[in-house]
C-alpha cells in the first residue's frame, strides 16, 4: 500500500499577523499622501473661481469706464452685487444688447456654505467687514491655512 503524505494547505496566524502589519503601513503611508493631493485640488479650484470672478469684474469695470453701462454718478464703476454678473445688464449703443458676465457664481471651496467674503472699493484692502457699496473685490471666509504657508483669506 502507497503512503500518503498529507500537507497542511492554510496560513499560520503569524503569517497573518504579519501581512496585517505590512498592509497598515502602507496605508499609513498613502493617506498622508492623499489627504495632500485632495487640498492641493481644493486649493487649485480656489484659485481658478477667483480667477473667474474677478475677471468678470474687471469686465464689468472697464465697460463701465467706457460708459457702455450706465452707472450713478460718483461711483465706483463696479456692480452692485455678484448676481448682477449673472443676471447681465443691458449695453448703450445703437442695438440693445444684455451682457451676461458668469453663467453661474463659484462657490468657495474652502468654506462649507461656499459664500464668498465681499470688499467694496470704498472698504480697507484687508477688511473683512463689506461696505454694500459695490462689489470690488472678493475674497475666501477660511481661516485655514494653505500648502505654501498663506491663508487662504489673502489670496
Amino acid at each position: 500500500m502507497p503512503r500518503r503524505i498529507f500537507t497542511c494547505a492554510g496560513v499560520t496566524f503569524i503569517e497573518l499577523m504579519v501581512t496585517m502589519v505590512i498592509l497598515s503601513i502602507l496605508a499609513m503611508g498613502i493617506l498622508p499622501l492623499s489627504q495632500m493631493a485632495y487640498k492641493r485640488a481644493k486649493e487649485i479650484e480656489l484659485k481658478r473661481n477667483l480667477r473667474i470672478i474677478r475677471r468678470a469684474l474687471d469686465e464689468y469695470k472697464k465697460l463701465a469706464d467706457e460708459g457702455k453701462i450706465e452707472t450713478e454718478p460718483f461711483s465706483s464703476g463696479y456692480p452692485k452685487n455678484l448676481e448682477v454678473l449673472v443676471t447681465g445688464v443691458d449695453l448703450k449703443g445703437p442695438v440693445p444688447f444684455k451682457k451676461k458676465f458668469l453663467r453661474r457664481i463659484p462657490k468657495d471651496p474652502m468654506t462649507e456654505d461656499g459664500e464668498w467674503g465681499l470688499r467694496s472699493y470704498f472698504d480697507d484692502p484687508d477688511s473683512e467687514t463689506w461696505g454694500g457699496q459695490d462689489v470690488y473685490d472678493i475674497y475666501s471666509k477660511s481661516d485655514k491655512q494653505a500648502l505654501d504657508g498663506s491663508y487662504y483669506k489673502d489670496w
